[in-house]
């Protein structure tokens, strides 16, 4: 697993260049790697999550079960995407999130006191660590801003600009749940898009 660890390990340097490589080898000797099944679940919701994922390849679906008993998507995690619910990872408290694999997939293992350790160690390691933390709040606003001031069909294309090699992977139904729209109306925006193409 040579190659997923090289990856995660490059992701690092192309976020936080200052890294050394004496960093990166102590960064590197805590980490495992997991080779997952389709419907695996990462995660459950309601554990406490022990280790952040780093997606070498395959997708995962980030999901919760409402009142009502249906699972709703989130998320949708590919290649160099963090497997995490990242407030829930940092304050060491149950997640209400379930993560499972929708394909194949091969996850890099950062284990949540080898983090802390690589912190306090060293600062362009924690540097790396807030540089994240960013990321996951802009991505976290994107989507809630998507819906207070977005409509569905927006919120649709949003999604297909900003993941074009992702909506293959995705069904129907995942997708209208993540989008919060009937899948009887996704088909229709679909319909009235690929209308509008010609």
């Amino acid at each position: 697993m040579k190659a997923a660890i090289d990856t995660y390990l490059n992701s690092v340097k192309a976020l936080c260049p200052q890294v050394t490589s004496a960093e990166l080898d102590f960064l590197m000797s805590g980490l495992t790697v997991s080779n997952l099944k389709p419907k695996h679940f990462y995660m459950h919701a309601n554990t406490v999550q022990k280790e952040i994922g780093f997606v070498f390849s395959g997708l995962l679906r980030t999901f919760y079960i409402d009142h009502e008993g249906s699972q709703i998507s989130v998320n949708f995690l590919r290649e160099n995407r963090y497997v995490t619910h990242y407030p829930a990872f940092i304050t060491q408290t149950p997640s209400k999130y379930y993560f499972q694999c929708i394909e194949p997939t091969i996850v890099v293992n950062l284990p949540y006191k080898h983090i802390q350790e690589c912190y306090n160690r060293f600062p362009n390691l924690e540097r790396y660590g807030r540089l994240v933390a960013e990321e996951a709040l802009k991505v976290l606003h994107r989507r809630v801003e998507s819906f207070l001031f977005d409509n569905a069909e927006t919120r649709y294309l949003d999604f297909i600009k900003e993941n074009p090699n992702l909506f293959n992977r995705v069904s129907l139904s995942y997708l209208s749940s993540y989008l919060g729209i009937e899948r009887q109306s996704l088909t229709r925006i679909r319909k009235k898009l690929a209308h509008h193409s010609f």
